[in-house]
């Protein structure tokens, strides 16, 4: 194996292992997260797209240099294993042919596995943000349950309220009502009592009237008697 394809060979193994490594169930994607979130790789951020971009040209130049290798040795005449001409000449050109495969097979996969490692890196990148995500929004969920069974309380409380203020305003319009109800029956009462009074008054001022009557009567007759006291003594006077 010459050494380029023994470098392909060597990055197929490393991304196999970082495939299974990342695979591990026991890891969780946070962990991965802050190992990505690492200075290093903030530094090396601005190479990084320039050198998967650099490996995937690479990796795509091999593969085709292995789909035509495989082509040149697929296509060329067979060989008879029993012909005496060239001896060998099969077992080498099969060689090449297995080689040639073998080469088409490292950097197939090694494409493939790059773009896979690149995909899983990013998924895997948004899975911890969504993780993180969820975690923030458990969070708020479990705050905006509390503060709506705070709101919930409070509204039961406020409610309480009303239904004690309301049980208070029906025993204030009771009152409110009876005291309506014995202020007519007092000015009721006070009519018929000041009716009373003003039927008194006159039923006294009749009287005080009669009473001035008679006393101007009585004074009357006492000037008559006394009158007729005084013409029958002067009667009796001239009788002697």
């Amino acid at each position: 194996m010459t050494l380029q394809w023994s470098a392909v060979a060597t990055f197929l193994y490393a991304e196999i292992g970082l495939i299974l490594i990342f695979c591990l169930p026991f890891i969780p994607p946070q962990r991965w997260q802050k190992i990505f979130s690492f200075n290093i790789w903030g530094k090396i951020a601005s190479f990084w797209n320039k050198a998967f971009l650099t490996i995937i040209v690479l990796l795509i130049v091999l593969f085709l240099d292995a789909v035509r290798e495989v082509r040149k040795y697929s296509s060329t005449p067979t060989i008879d294993k029993s012909s005496t001409n060239r001896p060998g000449a099969y077992e080498h050109t099969q060689m090449k042919l297995f080689r040639s495969q073998r080469n088409l097979y490292i950097s197939g996969f090694s494409l493939f596995f790059w773009l896979v490692l690149r995909r899983l890196v990013t998924l895997i990148t948004q899975l911890a943000k969504e993780l993180s995500n969820k975690g923030v929004l458990n969070t708020q969920a479990e705050n905006t349950n509390e503060a709506a069974k705070k709101f919930m309380e409070e509204n039961e409380r406020l409610k309480l309220l009303l239904k004690g203020k309301s049980k208070e305003e029906n025993i204030l319009e009771i009152e409110n009502k009876k005291l309506v109800e014995d202020k007519e029956k007092l000015k009721t009462e006070l009519k018929k009592t000041s009716d009373a009074l003003s039927k008194a008054q006159g039923d006294v001022m009749t009287i005080k009237m009669q009473s001035e009557r008679l006393s101007k009567e009585y004074d009357r007759l006492l000037k008559e008697y006394s009158k007729l006291q005084d013409h029958s003594g002067k009667s009796s006077k001239k009788d002697l």
